[in-house]
């Protein structure tokens, strides 16, 4: 397998790198964060219209650029590393995901063009449990002539009080697999709630399901495959996260450097004392360790394979990532002397980021339980 890089991938990365240092700097993280919806409505236009960075994921045939989980993986990490503020991981990583592994053709060629373009905003739910498919016994689905009727709740929905579609994980009335259903935020019955969580640049809410109505057409599964395809969806959806929180692993390192070499102490930058250059290799040396599991997922990924074997890598990259992600994070604010916490500095938004992302999805203890009984169960 070769994991250098082609000219195009380097193309790619450098551009989301030029483009996210330009418009998501702290002063617009911090501008989202204060607003309505949480993100800049023209930085999330360019990204979806000029940029086509929606579409990379998605085949050409729905409008996308029919790249792979590499080119993805490139760009979540400029995304993670800028803390970009915008719907792209819950309407590209999460429904775009589900779609494109457990959707039927009739859903992937009515949602996906539109999400490809950047003119479609969806989501779903992003639970603190491994397991994705047992987060649908949640919401309970049953059949009514022509129409389905669902009650309960979504309790962590990324970016839901913003998106335009909901797509709902339920447990099926008579069926022993989860069902995929597609309705509009504002539906007749659904009450989203607005959370206030401990990471403000990434909003998400709670979704009352009340008995909502929703018609045949709009259970969008695949039937007899989501079962495997959850699974698949979930492992992709994994190394989105760990790609993410490679990114600002790696700003933590880049701004206790760029810290450390102007603060003095008895008169010499505390970049120059032994104790600090330690530190700061051990940040790196994780890093690059976790750079490296991520990107050999995302070229594992992006060939053929089956979907215990994918959930196995990006499971292992995914819990390194956290955990890379959180000593990093903990060690800028170490190293910055205490006012890395305070609301002028940003290593506590980094240190925030770090803790909540650490649980989507299984934490990592989880997944390595779950990598260990794999191996030698």
């Amino acid at each position: 397998m070769n994991f250098a890089l082609t000219e195009d991938q380097a193309m790619i990365r450098d551009s989301a790198q030029g483009f996210l240092a330009d418009h998501s700097g702290s002063a617009a993280v911090r501008a989202a964060m204060a607003g309505a919806t949480g993100y800049d409505a023209g930085v999330w236009q360019r990204i979806g219209g000029e940029l086509g960075w929606c579409g990379i994921p998605v085949p050409e045939e729905f409008g996308g650029l029919g790249l792979g989980p590499v080119e993805l993986v490139l760009v979540l990490e400029q995304m993670g590393r800028h803390l970009l503020c915008a719907p792209y991981f819950s309407s590209v990583c999460l429904a775009a995901n589900l779609l494109l592994q457990a959707g039927s053709p009739a859903a992937r060629k009515r949602f996906l063009p539109e999400i490809a373009e950047g003119r479609l905003r969806a989501t779903t739910l992003l639970p603190s449990i491994a397991d994705w498919s047992a987060a649908a016994a949640a919401v309970q689905a049953r059949r009514d002539g022509e129409r389905w009727i669902l009650h309960g709740r979504c309790p962590r929905v990324p970016d839901g009080a913003s998106a335009d579609w909901l797509f709902v994980l339920a447990q099926v009335q008579g069926e022993r697999q989860p069902g995929l259903f597609a309705l509009p935020r504002e539906a007749n019955g659904a009450r989203v709630t607005p959370l206030e969580g401990w990471d403000a640049t990434r909003r998400f809410a709670e979704v009352a399901l009340e008995q909502v109505t929703v018609p045949a057409e709009q259970r969008i599964d695949a039937t007899g495959r989501i079962g495997e395809a959850l699974e698949r969806a979930a492992a992709l959806a994994r190394l989105a996260i760990a790609a993410e929180q490679l990114g600002g692993a790696q700003q933590c390192l880049d701004l206790t450097v760029a810290y450390t070499a102007t603060r003095k102490q008895f008169g010499r930058a505390i970049a120059s004392f032994q104790a600090v250059k330690h530190r700061c290799a051990e940040m790196m040396v994780r890093i690059e360790a976790a750079r490296s599991a991520i990107y050999g997922a995302a070229a594992f990924a992006a060939v053929e394979t089956t979907a215990d074997a994918l959930s196995l890598e990006c499971s292992t990259a995914r819990a390194l990532a956290s955990d890379t992600y959180f000593f990093c994070a903990q060690e800028a604010i170490q190293l910055h002397g205490g006012v890395g916490f305070t609301w002028e500095y940003d290593p506590q938004l980094y240190f925030k980021r770090a803790q909540a992302s650490s649980h989507w999805l299984g934490g990592a203890d989880v997944l390595r339980e779950r990598i260990a009984q794999a191996l030698i169960g």
